[in-house]
């Protein structure tokens, strides 16, 4: 199991935590090194009914923040302008200033 964080454009969002098979890890974080994924582009991948399916697979199985052992990925949900400080879907690689 994979631990993926999900942030959302939610003004009282939790930064949840959910456990993912490594076979839907893969799907939502496919390029070697990948650890950043935005959900539209997830979904414009595999497709809606994929998508769903994964998702509702994932939020079934909620972690507990204070029992995790690492992060492996972070899946953003409604925060579209985050995508230009991460051109490679790699967290390490993030463009800190683009001015």
């Amino acid at each position: 199991m994979k631990n993926v964080q999900v942030i959302d454009d939610a003004r009282n969002c939790s930064y949840d935590i959910f456990s993912a098979t490594d076979e839907d890890f893969y799907a939502l974080f496919p390029a070697q090194g990948q650890d950043i994924e935005f959900i539209d582009d997830f979904i414009e991948r595999v497709g809606d009914p994929r998508a769903k399916d994964i998702c509702d697979r994932l939020w079934s199985v909620r972690a507990d923040k204070k029992g995790v052992t690492g992060i492996q990925g972070t899946l953003f949900y409604g925060l579209e302008y985050k995508k230009k400080y991460y051109p490679t879907k790699r967290e390490r690689e993030m463009v800190v200033s683009l001015e």
